[in-house]
């Protein structure tokens, strides 16, 4: 059995982590396996995440399972806020080091690193906020990878590469043919109808 633990908070970005949360829930319903993928946060009452969605979440930092991977998502929150909540940043420095796996999704490296986990790495980001991260110092900022894999930390760029970043994950945990099985299920195959960049 697997346990995902998903960091939620104010101003979180939703796909963050209900991208990942589909392809966690997925390979266990395929596999017919009693994972479990839960929110963690750290009050019990709802949180309103960046886009206004609103979630409840499962535990608090100090009443969860143990956890075989730890996903924290970007947005605002993980900007401006939580890289200065002593009582996250600490969190995610002492689950981080029980943990399997340690995965962010899009700013999330962000909370990482001034959680600690990142520090000294090779990590992925939001395109938008590559610079900042690299300014922060003592970190490798990867700018054209869609995921990075340092060691038992996994990074992935914004948003939608948490998707990528999850299916790799289950991958490696559960073997490619879960995540491919995963990867039909769920329809993921890319194909925007517009280019993301203007062209030059």
């Amino acid at each position: 059995m697997t346990t995902y633990g998903l960091l939620v908070f104010e101003a979180a970005e939703e796909l963050d982590f209900v991208g990942p949360w589909e392809v966690f829930t997925a390979s266990a319903m395929l596999r017919d396996e009693d994972d479990k993928a839960f929110l963690v946060a750290e009050q019990p009452g709802p949180v309103r995440c960046a886009k206004g969605l609103r979630v409840v979440p499962d535990h608090t930092l100090d009443d969860h399972p143990k956890l075989d991977v730890l996903l924290v998502p970007g947005g605002r929150g993980a900007r401006e806020t939580q890289p200065h909540n002593p009582s996250v940043t600490g969190w995610i420095a002492k689950t981080a080091e029980q943990a399997d796996w340690v995965t962010s999704v899009c700013t999330g490296s962000i909370l990482l690193h001034a959680a600690g986990p990142a520090k000294g790495r090779r990590v992925a980001t939001h395109w938008a906020s590559e610079d900042d991260l690299e300014a922060r110092g003592d970190v490798t900022v990867v700018r054209d990878a869609r995921y990075v894999v340092d060691g038992n930390l996994i990074t992935s760029q914004g948003v939608s590469a948490g998707i990528d970043m999850a299916l790799w994950l289950v991958g490696r945990i559960h073997g490619r043919d879960d995540a491919r099985a995963v990867r039909r299920y769920i329809q993921y195959e890319p194909a925007p109808p517009y280019m993301a960049d203007a062209p030059e």
